[in-house]
């Protein structure tokens, strides 16, 4: 049972919905599969434009960097990928101010607009929605919305790579959004995607940078249905496939049952004595705190198939995470955190009685 925050497991009708016949990706055949996966991807992420890129997350990452900042940019980080954002920037010489907090601590409002008050030459903000290497939330749509009273110019970047399928985000001030394929969107890695706001595209095509991240130069292209360089055809397919399902279910159905089930996650392990790790817990995960993180995970996946993730650089042994993104069974995070239970019981930190499971199911079904 693979309960890890990316890859997400594929389900069965994305994989044969992959498993077709490969077509060539300058054909009408898949500029008609291309022009129905952007409008649903325009529809999920509530923005006007939207570009697809054969990448990882990592690339629209960058891409949104070079493109998107002409002077300074602030960065902020909580956690691994708060701190890449930063790492990109040295990269390509661009100047950045850091807002830099424990990976357990969301950034302050304040402390984002103190920053774009002081220095007038920053034009561009990046920041996680969820920083997925400890689990946590940033206050995103409070600090885009403040720092636009402040100047409108300023563009607000948000990593949505452990979000964007998880809940509805407020894109009502941000100016681009990125996914990827591996996470909510329960693909294969190798499928990155931008939003873009309306403001975003004008600096974008007003200063084009770049070669195959040239956002400019995707942006004109895939209005026609077709891709800049070579199209993730296979991913695109699986693509259209997921989304088509997410849309039947019903993005808003989707993103009450990912939260209800990421409350009963937490409540359960709180009725156990664990500690939930971040200020802010996102719904993309439920963290866990605890030095006995390696010896539970371990029993986990020996003893009770069920592999969940751990921590990364000096919280690598002190967490384990708990993904929710994309179709989990209600069966499945109930039969983890009963095996959690377990674990501590065979590690002799606490005796088993069923308490999480049942506070799992009151939450889930009752609450």
């Amino acid at each position: 049972m693979l309960l890890t925050p990316g890859p997400t497991p594929v389900p069965e009708f994305v994989r044969k919905a992959m498993a077709d016949v490969t077509i060539h990706h300058r054909t009408p055949e898949f500029e008609k599969i291309f022009e129905e996966t952007r409008n649903l991807l325009l529809e999920l992420f509530d923005m006007p434009e939207v570009v697809m890129l054969a990448s990882s997350g990592t690339g629209a990452m960058e891409a949104c960097v070079t493109n998107l900042t002409a002077k300074k940019a602030i960065t902020i980080n909580s956690g691994k990928f708060g701190d890449r954002f930063g790492k990109i920037c040295d990269a390509y010489g661009i100047e950045k101010v850091e807002i830099k907090n424990e990976w357990d601590t969301p950034v302050s409002v304040d402390a984002v607009v103190e920053a774009v008050k002081n220095d007038n030459d920053i034009d561009a903000i990046f920041i996680q929605i969820c920083e997925s290497a400890g689990g946590l939330r940033h206050p995103v749509e409070q600090i885009a919305a403040e720092v636009k009273k402040i100047n409108p110019d300023v563009m607000i970047v948000a990593d949505g790579i452990t979000a964007i399928g998880v809940e509805k985000v407020d894109t009502t001030n941000l100016d681009a959004v990125i996914t990827g394929s591996q996470k909510a969107l329960m693909l294969p890695p190798g499928l990155a995607i931008i939003g873009l706001s309306d403001k975003a595209v004008e600096k974008i095509e007003g200063a084009q940078k770049g070669y195959y991240f040239n956002l400019a130069t995707e942006i004109k292209k895939q209005r026609t249905n077709t891709t800049a360089w070579t199209a993730a055809t296979t991913l695109t397919i699986g693509l259209r496939a997921i989304l088509k399902e997410l849309k039947s279910i019903g993005f808003e159905n989707l993103y009450a049952e990912t939260k209800k089930r990421a409350e009963a996650t937490r409540a359960a392990m709180i009725s156990i004595g664990c500690e939930i790790y971040p200020k802010t817990p996102a719904n993309s995960m439920t963290t866990v705190y605890t030095e006995h993180a390696p010896a539970i995970r371990n029993i986990l996946k020996t003893k009770y198939n069920v592999n969940i993730a751990g921590g990364q650089d000096h919280i690598k042994k002190l967490i384990f995470r708990i993904n929710h993104m994309g179709l989990v069974e209600d069966f499945e995070a109930s039969w983890a955190v009963n095996a959690i239970e377990l674990a501590m019981d065979e590690l002799g930190l606490r005796k088993f009685d069923g308490t999480a499971n049942k506070v799992f199911a009151e939450k889930m079904f009752l609450g």
